[in-house]
């Protein structure tokens, strides 16, 4: 099989954009597939996020697979929380004879913070164990060292988080993730560009593509729930007063305001490779966000 649309992109000087898509709750995927069909020709690629949060949801692989149906390129996630290297082997396999190659390799957060608080864990690999994995696989055997009847071809990305309050323990893992073989990474929610541009100095010298994750913010509230309470996020002071200060019903209009700022910015002073936009249940203000930011592909 040819290398993905996505994996082209990368090995292109464009600039790329990627986004995520929330799976539901439910059997019904009726409001997904209307996702989908708004964003697939407007962004290089669309995450199917993997139980986010440790809550449980229809199935990356699944979304991957309407998303393939309907013509977009998808990305699948997959977190080793939930499932052992048997399991993880067996999905990549399905994965790939249905034309999905492209991965972001997750170890998963931690079932405490999520809906099924009695779920045990798994974590048998962690992301850059995934990672590994996934070569070992294009390489013609399993974990078991059992040979492949027919090899598979992925292109390969993690996740990465500039803003940490301990950058060295961050960078360590990113050294041992593009040993591994990534090709890509996307980065946790990106509220500060002083920080971004710290990590890229010191990630420019490995080649890999760097997308700078995005995450919309609605109001104030929302800013502080997701510093209390969702892991790796740290919204500036600044970012929570500009939201603070805006009338009553307007801070959407503000974070899709600030979330454009912010990309423009980016691609302007040519800081990274990318962005990958995260608008957290919200889908549908992504063809806003990439108009106001003047991205080609709005």
């Amino acid at each position: 099989m040819a290398n993905s649309i996505f994996e082209e992109k990368l090995g292109s000087n464009d600039f790329i954009v990627t986004t995520e898509v929330g799976p539901p709750k439910s059997v019904d995927v009726s409001e997904m597939v209307h996702h989908i069909e708004l964003l697939k020709d407007k962004v290089d690629a669309i995450n199917i996020t993997d139980h986010q949060s440790s809550v449980m949801r229809f199935p990356s692989i699944g979304g991957c697979l309407v998303v393939k149906e309907l013509g977009g390129e998808p990305i699948l996630q997959m977190t080793c929380r939930d499932r052992n290297r048997l399991a993880l082997e067996a999905e990549l396999l399905l994965a790939y004879s249905r034309g999905i190659t492209n991965v972001l390799c997750l170890t998963g957060d931690s079932v405490d913070v999520g809906d099924h608080k009695e779920a045990k864990p798994v974590f048998d690999l962690d992301s850059v164990q995934l990672l590994k994995m996934i070569r070992t696989l294009e390489s013609g055997t399993d974990m078991g060292g059992n040979e492949l009847k027919a090899v598979p071809h992925f292109c390969i990305g993690a996740t990465v988080h500039p803003e940490a309050d301990f950058i060295e323990p961050q960078l360590i893992k990113f050294d041992k993730k593009v040993a591994a073989g990534a090709q890509f990474m996307q980065t946790q929610g990106i509220f500060d560009l002083a920080s971004l541009r710290r990590f890229m100095q010191y990630a420019s010298q490995f080649k890999i593509k760097i997308l700078a994750g995005i995450i919309v913010l609605s109001s104030a509230g929302m800013a502080r729930y997701m510093n209390n309470n969702v892991p790796g996020i740290i919204v500036s002071q600044a970012i929570i007063d500009e939201l603070a200060a805006v009338e009553k019903g307007k801070g959407l209009q503000k974070g899709i305001e600030i979330a454009a700022r912010m990309i423009k910015t980016i691609r302007e002073e040519n800081l990274c490779h990318g962005v990958h936009i995260m608008a957290v249940g919200n889908e549908k203000i992504v063809p806003d966000i990439l108009e106001a930011a003047e991205l080609v592909n709005a």
